[in-house]
Parts: C-alpha cells; structure tokens; sequence
C-alpha cells in the first residue's frame, strides 16, 4: 500500500475540506468521479465541480490536497452552458455526466436545476449522425480494415487495431444515438450501450492481441458495416 494511500482520508470528507479551504464562498459544490459510482481504485482521484457565480472564466486545475489527487472544475453560473454544449456536441458528456451523477457539497440553490440540464441532455443523446457522416466514417474504416488485413508487420497491426477500435466503437455508438468516449470510456460506453455486443467486441481485440488471428475482427466489422451497406471504397469521394 502506498503512502497517499494510507494518509487518505474518507473522499467525501475530503471533497468537504477542500471545498471549504479553497472555495469557501463558492454557490454549489459536487462531487464526482469514480469514487461516487463505486468505481474506485488505488489510484482513482476525486473530482470535483465547482460553481460560483463571481467567478470571470472557467478553469481546471489538478491539485494534491488532504491525500487525494485532485482534478477541480470551476465554473460561473454560465460558462459551463458552454462546456455542457461543447461536450454534447463531441459526443462525449464528461462535464454534464459529472453534475448528473455528483453528489451535493455545497448547495445555495442552484444545483438542482443545473443537474435537470445536465440529465435532459445526457437522456437526449447526441445528435444523429447525416448520411454523409455514415458514409464517410464507412469510408475510413474500409481503408483501414484493408490496412489491417493486408499488413505483415506485427507491429503496425497492433496500433492500425488500437484505431481501428476507436472507430469501430465510435461507429457503432453514434449510429445508434449514444454517447461516445476515449480510453477506459470506450468500453465502458460500449456496455452502457450493450453489455452482450462490448464483449464481443472486447473479445475479437483481445484475440488478436493474444494470438494474431484477425479474423475475428475482420467478421465483427463487417457485420456492423452491413446494414449500411457495407465497406466503401469504389465511387467514395471528398471534397470534389
């Protein structure tokens, strides 16, 4: 067990006397992260958004305080309106996932009614995706999957897999309406969507990586490509 671990404190007690040190006359606090869905690790940090309508402009900051690593968000009574629409359309909701599943520090009245936007948005989803973006998105990944089969060298199929994992996962997300994410969050939105197709997914990568076999992948993509109408590369044009 390492030292931070050991001098850690409870992490809402934490969030509180961070909270109360550094933003005493803050108008909401939240915390939020991986502590709060019960996801927590030895290396797990606790975040923590931030509202105070005094404040000129929005920051992040990352900070160690009370045996926690901390990642701090702070916002005025409207600057995060525009993270919240900046995400959304990225579709990848990190601020308004933080407020809706946050838990209450600090509360003058106004958490409420930011945590109602934040779930409107989340239970919306991101916009559709255009013809052309699926056909476009179709495009780069049959150029990819043919980079993919086609190649002899083991180690530019690992990293043309990593992207080819990114893209495919993106595919099947956004053309079924839901959010998207990078890192851990792609599985994790990948289950959020279906837990039986993520291991799936999950399945045919970890193949590849264990033993080289392609084929697995090569059949999932197709499948997912299928219903719109498959690979694309003959008549595909950009820009002309």
């Amino acid at each position: 067990m390492g030292v931070r671990e050991i001098n850690r404190i409870e992490p809402y007690k934490a969030a509180e006397l961070f909270t109360s040190k550094h933003f005493p006359n803050c108008h909401g606090a939240l915390l939020a992260g991986s502590v709060v869905r019960g996801e927590s690790t030895a290396t797990s940090d606790l975040d923590i958004v931030i509202f105070d309508k005094n404040l000129k402009s929005a920051y992040r900051e990352s900070v160690i305080d009370f045996g926690w690593n901390i990642e701090v968000f702070v916002h005025n009574l409207s600057s995060y309106k525009e993270f919240f629409k900046n995400d959304c359309e990225r579709a990848r909701p990190s601020l308004p996932k933080m407020v809706s599943e946050g838990i209450v520090i600090i509360d003058s009245g106004i958490i409420e009614s930011i945590k109602q936007e934040a779930n409107d948005l989340l239970e919306k989803g991101p916009e559709e995706w255009s013809a052309e973006t699926i056909k476009i998105k179709r495009y780069f990944i049959t150029d990819l999957l043919d980079d993919f089969i086609g190649s002899t060298n083991r180690a530019e199929e690992i990293f043309i897999a990593n992207t080819l994992a990114e893209l495919v996962s993106e595919f099947v997300l956004r053309t079924n309406r839901k959010w998207i994410g990078t890192s851990k969050w792609v599985v994790r939105s990948l289950r959020n969507y279906d837990e039986k197709f993520a291991d799936h997914f999950v399945e045919a990568f970890d193949s590849f990586y264990k033993t080289g076999d392609k084929n697995k992948i090569i059949v999932m993509v197709d499948e997912i490509l299928q219903p719109f109408g498959g690979r694309l590369f003959q008549g595909f044009s950009l820009g002309k």
